[in-house]
């Protein structure tokens, strides 16, 4: 399996941690790992709402220290993306998370693969998923 680049969703990095052996191997085959910033606010939220905060935010530290690692920011592109896609999804009454709409626009923005467990995504238009 040959994976260039691929964005995960939050669920997809909560799998990682609890040790998800499939979702390892995904990663491991990827040159490049991205997170929409939409999903490290989610991760974030995550953490400091559990009772293990210190060591959470120390495992993703080292995480996000790998040189495989991009971290995608929301601009102006990413808005057009994302009105695009709520646009789409209203017209077909398809209604999707408001997050879950950012880290798609953030995703088709940057023409890259998305992994994720969540099903609604196969809503969104144009979305390639793994």
């Amino acid at each position: 399996m040959e994976i260039k680049r691929l964005m995960i969703d939050t669920n997809i990095y909560i799998e990682y941690l609890r040790g998800n052996e499939q979702v390892k191997d995904i990663l491991d085959f990827a040159d490049i790992v991205a997170f929409g910033v939409i999903s490290v606010g989610e991760i974030f939220t995550g953490f400091y709402l559990s009772e293990n905060e210190k060591k959470y935010f120390s495992e993703i530290e080292e995480f996000f220290n790998s040189s495989r690692l991009l971290i995608y920011d929301v601009d102006s592109e990413t808005a057009e993306f994302y009105a695009k896609i709520v646009s789409e999804l209203k017209s077909s009454c398809s209604p999707i998370p408001t997050n879950d709409i950012w880290i798609a626009a953030l995703a088709l923005q940057h023409g890259i693969k998305l992994l994720t467990m969540d099903n609604h995504f196969k809503k969104v238009p144009g979305l390639f998923l793994i």
